[in-house]
């Protein structure tokens, strides 16, 4: 922990409770931040990860109603009596949901917004806001509106509003989630060279840590209740307490990931790897354990497995089938600009397709003229048939369930439990069928303790997690998801992927929008590159990521697990780039990931 003569940042025996809420999350979180340090703030799903970034600037509790006890202090003010203005010029804040912070016409406006409140002089602002906007990659489209940005490219422009703030210590809520894997690069240099000067400090939320540990100094985790638990350097925390903090569901590396099951294998990996350079490095520099074999593992059966060969057959039989949609010259214009060009694409009953590409691409767009969301003007979409721009809505939400980027922008009910209960009452089943089968629903997601109050108060990942079962809970053949696992922890991703995958081989056609290139690897059977609003490849989810031509040139990566094993000396591993395809523990009591 920092000296608290050095800290910027201190954080005293913190508790949050909402108005609504029953219980306070987080119950007691400590950590101090000190000028130049990187600190990664981990946690599983309900921790109050966010809930607490948000009382690091003072919005908790001057902006939102909420009881907090304890105390935060930033450059010597107490956030709970200091006006949220002035604080302000401390604490820069990227929140969680880009567009909670987007006010003005233009990107140059945005970020000018901040700096000019602060009342500097014309010539200094126009210098930050170019300086902020060049580091995130957005100078170039300073005249345009925000709302013509992807979701990752308003991610990219809130970074840029917290950079021209100046402030010494800046609040990054899940900063890279709808990031493209270029993206997530250039991000997360950019952040450090910030902090390379050693007079600014940030606090980071973040799930995706493979690109976060190069510039993280210390680590603090929170338990469940939201207790701090963890508090130290990235040796000490993630590489010693590894299979601990594995254990209550926080994200891990994937590298990381992996080596734990190797080592429940049998192989020696110590230190723990923490990236694919390490991985690569010790497996390289250790002998397999005596029981592995000579030939590439065989895989078994679990939640990662590669498709069975049952699978395999009905997946071979659906391809003579006629297709459950259908897209024929799909062509979409938003702000006068054409973000989908003339896109054709057929989809089989029981495929589990992943939708990639860069920020901007035409992803999400895509995906949102599929379910009907947005009207294709030009072009048609037929589901199981049915043309979607000639169905009512009600018929249409039988037929494919949407989950939205943002989970906030599907909820209509005051209650966790009426949100599910929704679809169900409209299908007019009586009570009784209703109760059970939303009571069964919040089993599955883990939301039993969150019926009774408003969906808004809950945190990100439950949101999300709701939001998939407002989906799910009207049994449509078709799923269609966009970043289906941002805000999750590790184990409920696991859980929520695990569960489409089974929804897919009973026959449940699965579309999922993510920037998660491990993801894709571990769970898609075919996936699909979108580039400029065309279809640059749609093959098997294996070829997509044999062609590391097609990856760059899309603006995408290699899965960590695949830059890991790709040139492993080991051939039993070489070309590994799924966790399902790694051995499994000899003592069944010790399988990791």
């Amino acid at each position: 922990m920092t000296s608290a003569t050095a800290a910027l940042l201190r954080v005293e025996d913190v508790g949050i409770r909402h108005d609504g809420a029953t219980i306070a999350a987080p119950a007691s979180a400590t950590f101090e931040v000190a000028p130049g340090e990187v600190v990664l703030l981990l946690g599983p799903s309900g921790a109050g990860k966010s809930t607490l970034a948000l009382a690091l600037n003072g919005l908790i509790p001057h902006a939102i109603p909420a009881t907090m006890t304890g105390t935060v202090t930033v450059a010597g003010q107490n956030t709970a009596v200091t006006p949220v203005a002035q604080l302000s010029t401390q604490v820069g804040m990227v929140f969680q949901d880009p567009d909670a912070q987007l006010v003005t016409g233009t990107l140059q406006d945005e970020v000018a917004f901040g700096p000019e409140n602060l009342r500097l002089p014309v010539e200094e602002v126009l210098a930050r806001t170019e300086v902020a906007l060049r580091r995130v990659g957005l100078w170039d489209r300073r005249h345009e509106n925000p709302d013509r940005l992807s979701g990752g490219g308003r991610q990219r422009l809130a970074i840029a509003c917290a950079l021209a703030m100046g402030s010494p210590l800046l609040v990054l809520d899940e900063p890279t989630a709808n990031l493209d894997p270029q993206g997530i690069e250039e991000v997360y240099q950019a952040l450090g060279e910030l902090v390379a000067a050693g007079d600014r400090a940030i606090v980071l939320v973040e799930h995706n840590l493979d690109a976060a540990i190069a510039i993280t100094d210390r680590v603090v985790v929170l338990d469940h209740a939201g207790r701090t638990i963890a508090d130290g350097t990235v040796d000490a925390v993630l590489r010693a307490r590894a299979e601990e903090l594995h254990g209550i569901g926080v994200w891990l590396p994937v590298a990381t990931l992996a080596a734990l099951r190797l080592r429940a294998a049998g192989w020696d990996l110590d230190p723990l790897p923490l990236d694919p350079a390490e991985l690569r490095a010790a497996l390289d520099a250790t002998e397999p354990p005596a029981s592995a074999p000579a030939v590439p593992y065989s895989v078994s059966r679990d939640a990662r497995a590669p498709i069975s060969a049952d699978l395999a057959r009905s997946a071979a039989a659906r391809l003579n089938t006629e297709p459950q949609i259908e897209v024929r010259g799909l062509s979409l214009r938003r702000g006068g600009t054409e973000i989908l060009h003339d896109v054709d694409l057929r989809v089989r009953a029981g495929e589990f397709i992943a939708i990639v590409g860069a920020n901007g691409a035409g992803k999400t767009t895509l995906l949102q003229a599929i379910a009907g969301v947005i009207p294709p003007p030009r072009g048609s979409v037929r589901v199981n048939g049915a043309d979607i721009a000639r169905t009512d809505l009600r018929t249409l939400s039988r037929q494919i369930g949407f989950v939205f980027q943002n989970p906030e922008h599907q909820f209509i009910a005051h209650t966790v439990f009426d949100e599910l209960a929704h679809g169900l009452r409209r299908q007019k089943l009586d009570d009784s069928a209703v109760r059970t089968q939303t009571e069964r629903m919040l089993e599955r997601f883990g939301l039993q303790e969150k019926a009774g109050i408003h969906p808004f108060l809950l945190s990100g990942g439950q949101k999300r997690r709701l939001s998939v079962g407002t989906a799910l809970v009207a049994g449509a053949p078709v799923l269609a998801l966009d970043e289906p696992t941002f805000g999750q922890d590790r184990a409920r991703a696991d859980e929520l992927m695990h569960l489409l995958r089974e929804l897919s081989e009973t026959g449940t056609t699965i579309l999922v929008v993510t920037h998660d290139m491990q993801l894709v690897t571990e769970y898609a059977h075919r996936t699909i590159v979108v580039g400029h609003g065309r279809i640059m490849a749609d093959d098997a989810t294996s070829a997509i990521f044999a062609d590391d031509a097609l990856l760059r040139s899309a603006g995408l990566r290699q899965p960590p697990l695949g830059r890991a094993f790709a040139h492993v000396r080991h051939p039993e591993l070489s070309g590994v780039t799924r966790l399902g395809d790694l051995p499994r523990a000899a003592d069944p009591h010790r399988t990791v990931a």
